[in-house]
């Protein structure tokens, strides 16, 4: 949540293979503009990339603000990851949900990877731009010190200002017409280290953020990130300490022909979201 040359491997869009003098592989050219001549074209999406980054650096900012000392470590957990230990348990999801958290898992590694992937759809959920949803977001995800600390930088980050760059009013509202995007889907987890009490889970994801409508400016783009949680058991839940994100691992574009913005929007509004457990 990229400049043709950055996203399309080096100017011209030509990415080598091997050393010198081997086959070069000519990469898909850009997709032209999904949203036709509306869009200003003197614009890069060099300025989504500002703009995403402020999100991203607004998470990490408040991260280190609040940060904690590390997690002790489980250190039977420190061994590379399996093909088994990444596959799906056929544990049943939760059916409980608080502030639109899913809630109720389990004490244990696969309940703290599916608590996390979880907190990382909520936090990357529209509901994060707007002042009362972000709220029950935060007291929901974050322990009670946590959220208490960061929600009044959250609402100063998240001015006005900043959310006219995406497009929204100052409540946080699409104009007329056309449909903010900003999606978290995670893509699968991994545990740093476990204990009964504490957990430090990666999710890797990919994401949706920008404007679909006939006057947007910013098209939907994706990107690819690992967010990674501090949890902490409290009460019968999972509650996050602390979290921070780092960019990839991210695999070559697709050639898959881009949408217009009429069909972005109407998959945005007919497809859910889900409850993730391994």
């Amino acid at each position: 949540m990229s400049n043709d040359d950055d996203q399309y491997g080096g100017a011209g869009g030509y990415g080598e293979v091997g050393g010198t003098g081997q086959t070069r592989t000519r990469l898909p050219d850009p997709p032209a503009d999904p949203y036709g001549p509306v869009r200003r074209t003197p614009r890069t999406s060099r300025s989504l990339i500002t703009v995403v980054g402020v999100v991203v650096l607004l998470i990490a900012a408040i991260a280190f603000a609040n940060s904690t000392p590390d997690t002790p470590s489980d250190p039977a957990s420190d061994k590379p990851p399996t093909d088994s230990s990444t596959a799906a348990s056929g544990t049943n999801p939760v059916t409980g949900k608080s502030a639109g958290i899913p809630k109720g898992f389990a004490q244990d590694e696969q309940g703290a990877q599916s608590a996390a992937a979880n907190f990382a759809v909520a936090l990357g959920s529209d509901g994060m731009f707007k002042k009362n949803s972000r709220h029950a977001l935060v007291d929901g995800i974050y322990t009670p010190d946590v959220a208490a600390r960061i929600k009044g930088p959250q609402d100063e980050a998240y001015s006005a200002d900043f959310l006219a760059k995406l497009g929204l009013d100052a409540n946080g509202n699409a104009p007329q017409g056309s449909t903010f995007v900003t999606r978290t889907v995670p893509i699968g987890t991994r545990v740093e280290s476990y204990t009964p009490t504490t957990a430090k889970i990666a999710v890797w994801y990919t994401g949706l953020i920008g404007m679909s409508g006939p006057q947007s400016t910013d098209p939907v783009r994706t990107l690819w990130k690992t967010w990674t949680f501090e949890l902490i058991w409290i009460g019968e839940g999972w509650r996050v300490l602390d979290d921070t994100q780092q960019d990839g691992p991210a695999p070559v574009p697709g050639d898959v022909p881009v949408s217009t913005s009429d069909d972005m929007s109407k998959a945005i509004k007919e497809f859910g979201g889900f409850t993730y457990a391994r």
